[in-house]
């Protein structure tokens, strides 16, 4: 077993760049490179396209562009690949996998696919109360699509030890697909929260990819980072005892210094003392953090207290359809006619009885992000879009935004600009719900396919 393990990391969601996960791969040095592509709004993506699209497969939809860019390089240096693009069906994904293993000519390379984490069926049954409203859980039946709770490390660490050097999952906890190879090679026990909480508070700084390089960070003339269109990916040198030097592939853009890391160190966590996981619940606030070198931060007494008997569930439920468009204006004026082009189609949408539970008008560059909070004496821009959008029942009544606003370029007011819709203007909404399941009432499964 080694005293020290280089992870990388491969992603920080679905859409994220792939050039900085094949440079990790060829010239990171990992033992392993860490792909983490699944979040909430990825399942709702992946249910609605299954649901309209019986042709998709259900996982990653760039999963063979990462394949393709990263597996050459991992399979000659030895680097083993753990990842959640399995998303809805992982074990599809991890056939897909093999089909590049056996196009580049690697065999006998085993993969495996970890299981369990959608509980569509028995979720009603498993659980009780909406976090988010206290409604019960049973209230959301008519409308549920699925529902898919939070795994942790420990399957991933299961199929390591089966000897798998890929790893394949579906929904498990960001931070887990980054500390599975700490508890593997280290051997730490599942239950040892003090090693647990400092293995997955590293992962939660290797989670989001460049966020710990300067990427969410640089911001010009009060944070500036060198070359922010090169951002190279954090690898994190993690010791046995759970400390590590967080740095990058020298000569990359960006930077890692005490402010990028504590910056992504508190993303998305609501209490530094309680950051709850699957595995762990992670408190930063004795978190040791110093400047070692160049692109160098080591970060060591990371605290841990024992696991939630509980694991959180994502339950996603149909909730209409939203339609969407928007229209331009320019020069002066703009906000004039913007204002009454909004008043045009209040009325309009009246004279078609749009039924909307939900109705926006927002002016892109003056209010549309801030709302009501925006400045009333904000200045007025050279030029405005004019974004609508509609939360409806029925397609039928989300299509009425478009057809209105396609009346805007012949019956609106001067200077009006108007694109040509090429794109599907209305779309299904899926709504993500909360709850909690006691954890020893769902289970997980691996399973293996060798190139």
């Amino acid at each position: 077993m080694k005293d020290v393990i280089r992870i990388g990391s491969g992603a920080a969601w679905w859409g994220d760049r792939v050039e900085p996960a094949a440079l990790n791969a060829e010239k990171g040095q990992l033992d392993y490179l860490c792909f983490e592509t699944m979040a909430e709004a990825t399942v709702s993506a992946a249910q609605v396209r299954a649901r309209r699209d019986p042709s998709f497969p259900g996982y990653d939809t760039y999963l063979d562009d990462r394949m393709k860019a990263v597996l050459p390089a991992c399979m000659k240096n030895g680097t083993k690949i753990i990842t959640n693009q399995g998303w809805i069906n992982p074990d599809a994904a991890a056939k897909r996998i093999v089909y590049w293993l056996n196009e580049f000519g690697f065999k006998g390379v085993k993969v495996a696919s970890v299981n369990g984490s959608l509980i569509t069926e028995h979720v009603l049954e498993l659980t009780d109360v909406i976090l988010e409203n206290g409604q019960p859980t049973s209230t959301l039946k008519q409308n549920l699509i699925s529902a898919e709770d939070y795994q942790g490390a420990e399957p991933i660490v299961e199929a390591l030890k089966a000897g798998a050097q890929i790893v394949i999952t579906g929904r498990v906890a960001d931070p887990s697909i980054f500390m599975a190879p700490m508890m593997y090679e280290f051997d730490w026990d599942p239950l040892d929260h003090v090693k647990l909480g400092q293995g997955n508070g590293i992962g939660h700084l290797l989670e989001c990819g460049a966020q710990a390089t300067g990427g969410y960070f640089s911001d010009p003339g009060f944070k500036d980072v060198p070359e922010p269109w090169n951002f190279g990916f954090p690898i994190a040198e993690v010791s046995r005892d759970g400390s590590a030097v967080i740095t990058k592939v020298a000569g990359t853009g960006g930077a890692i210094t005490l402010e990028t890391i504590k910056e992504q160190m508190l993303y998305e966590v609501h209490d530094p003392a309680n950051y709850l996981t699957p595995d762990v619940v992670v408190d930063f606030t004795t978190v040791q953090i110093e400047q070692v070198g160049v692109d160098r931060v080591r970060v060591s007494h990371i605290g841990g207290k024992p696991r939630t008997p509980t694991l959180k569930v994502s339950i996603g439920c149909t909730e209409g359809f939203i339609g969407e468009d928007m229209f331009f204006y320019a020069g002066p004026g703009a906000l004039r006619r913007a204002e009454l082009a909004k008043k045009i189609l209040e009325e309009r949408f009246k004279i078609v009885k749009l039924q909307a539970e939900e109705l926006r008008i927002d002016y892109l560059g003056l209010n549309a992000i801030h709302g009501a909070a925006t400045p009333a004496d904000a200045p007025e821009p050279y030029e405005v879009a004019v974004r609508v959008a509609a939360r409806t029942k029925t397609r039928e009544e989300a299509a009425k935004v478009g057809r209105e606003i396609d009346g805007m370029a012949v019956s609106g007011i001067a200077h009006t600009g108007k694109r040509v819709p090429h794109q599907d203007r209305t779309r299904e909404v899926i709504g993500v719900w909360s709850s909690l399941v006691a954890r020893e009432k769902v289970f997980a499964s691996v399973n293996y396919f060798v190139s």
